[in-house]
């Protein structure tokens, strides 16, 4: 199993996700959970359309680290 980097940006009741791993998987909600409960169900569809469209599927690579700023 591969776990890829989401990220998720927004304000209010206006929110947005996407994996840079996957570039054009996306998703948008109201709240950061909803972002996060529909990218769950977009990963994985998206890496099956690219199996069955014969293109390869990328590998998890980003990371993620915070940087405190004092």
């Amino acid at each position: 199993m591969n776990a890829y980097v989401v990220v998720i940006e927004g304000d209010g009741d206006s929110f947005s996700g996407y994996c840079p791993d996957l570039p054009g998987c996306v998703a948008a909600g109201d709240s950061p959970d909803e972002v996060m409960r529909l990218m769950r169900e977009a990963i994985p569809l998206h890496v099956e359309s690219l199996r069955v469209h014969g293109e390869p599927v990328p590998p998890p690579q980003s990371q993620v680290e915070y940087v405190e700023a004092v």
